[in-house]
């Protein structure tokens, strides 16, 4: 029996369009079923030819089976890999206190971070030549998310590799890479994130890779073998979570994606250098330790664009060096801690900020950053109601050739819509 008989033979989860990464039992069927193919397998090659024929027919498969195969192919990725390596997985905890619980001990409670620590173990244990760690960064939460995290650490898990850091500690300290923060209220995650990656390349160790995600179990963690796959194999300084990839595998609500589609359109009309990314706002990114060392201090952003100026300066070091890898993203059912709808407009004129810091300027570029300078949330909130139909029934991957849609044409939307 060939592969992808063995996976239609054993894909009996009935509802295909359905997962939930904070259900125990559907990880327990994601891992099992990684596991089978991760055994069955001869090689990364046959996985990825797997998955692309999977593509072609993606509602014939469950979800579980989707990621499954993603899980598999990661744990495969990582065991060609010849020389030691050391990997970095961090995230940022804000208001986390009731889901960092177990269900029994709160209604929210997710237990994301033995989670998180399973996952990596489930993936690195055996690999001798990977080492692994983990760091946790209180964003200056005051229900002491961090605090809690290091009391389920001390309860249940005996290992030393998973470390509890404090932004506050390190603004205390007047570290160079916080020192545009006053207090803890100056992050929005950006802040939190930065000063872990700082963190860990301080540890000086070779062939370094740093990971970070997001607090929740939208991505599963088996899943990093895809981006240190890129970095290690493909040379990369730097590999992302696409969520707009043809073989990403994505369970999201959809009522975020117009706004997020002229979020999109609109950086790519500034960021003219990186419109060969799409999904800046997925959380699961990878960096070279080295290039984290040069693009992680003196930034402006400590807020929710950050991943944004992270990917500028790193494409600046090195043109197109960050490559796109296709993920499971499933959308976790609890509202994030930290916004239900990402404050796009704030972004936006962040970006438009990084544009005038790091780019030469351009006619096209020049006048959407002034635009989008120039927006009041009402403004926004107009054009968010009255997005463009060529917008709306493009796919983003092609607004980096898209561009009908002027600033005259919002400026008309804003003018026959303000009262």
């Amino acid at each position: 029996m060939d592969l992808i008989d063995f996976i239609k033979q054993n894909d009996v989860d009935e509802e295909k369009n359905t997962l939930d990464l904070t259900d125990e039992s559907n990880l327990y069927k994601i891992n099992k079923f990684a596991e089978l193919l991760y055994s069955k397998s001869s090689g990364s090659e046959e996985l990825d030819a797997i998955e692309k024929l999977m593509v072609k027919k993606k509602n014939d498969y469950s979800l579980i089976a989707h990621s499954s195969v993603k899980v598999a192919k990661s744990k495969k990725y990582l065991s060609e890999i010849d020389k030691k390596i050391s990997v970095t997985v961090l995230f940022s905890v804000y208001k986390e206190h009731t889901r960092i619980l177990m269900k029994s001990e709160h209604e929210h409670g997710e237990d994301f971070l033995m989670r998180k620590i399973n996952q990596l173990q489930n993936l690195f244990d055996g690999f001798k030549h990977i080492n692994w760690d983990m760091l946790i960064i209180d964003d200056g939460c005051p229900e002491n998310s961090g605090a809690i995290a290091e009391k389920i650490l001390k309860k249940q898990y005996p290992g030393n590799n998973v470390k509890v850091l404090y932004l506050q500690d390190a603004i205390d300290k007047g570290l160079e890479v916080v020192n545009q923060l006053k207090t803890t209220d100056d992050s929005r995650k950006g802040g939190a994130i930065e000063y872990g990656m700082w963190y860990a390349t301080q540890q000086k160790k070779k062939n370094h890779i740093i990971i970070y995600t997001d607090a929740d179990l939208s991505t599963h963690l088996g899943q990093c073998g895809l981006l240190i796959n890129s970095i290690v194999k493909n040379k990369m300084n730097a590999a992302i979570a696409s969520r707009r990839e043809p073989e990403s595998v994505v369970l999201k609500a959809d009522t975020r994606d117009i706004r997020g589609k002229l979020f999109i359109y609109f950086w790519k009309r500034m960021l003219k250098r990186l419109n060969y990314i799409v999904d800046t706002q997925c959380g699961f990114k990878a960096f070279r330790a080295e290039i984290v060392s040069e693009i992680i201090l003196n930034n402006q952003e400590k807020k929710f664009a950050f991943d944004i100026e992270l990917l500028l300066k790193t494409d600046i070091i090195k043109r197109k060096s960050i490559e796109k890898i296709p993920v499971a993203w499933i959308d976790s059912k609890e509202a994030s801690t930290t916004t239900d709808l990402q404050p796009y407009l704030d972004m936006l004129k962040s970006v438009a900020k990084m544009y005038h810091r790091y780019l030469p300027a351009g006619a096209v570029s020049h006048k959407y950053a002034f635009f989008i300078k120039s927006l009041t949330k009402e403004q926004w909130d107009i054009l968010v109601e009255n997005v463009p139909e060529g917008i709306q029934i493009k796919s983003a991957v092609h607004y980096d050739i898209y561009s009908e849609i002027t600033v005259e044409d919002f400026k008309e939307i804003l003018k026959k819509n303000l009262n």
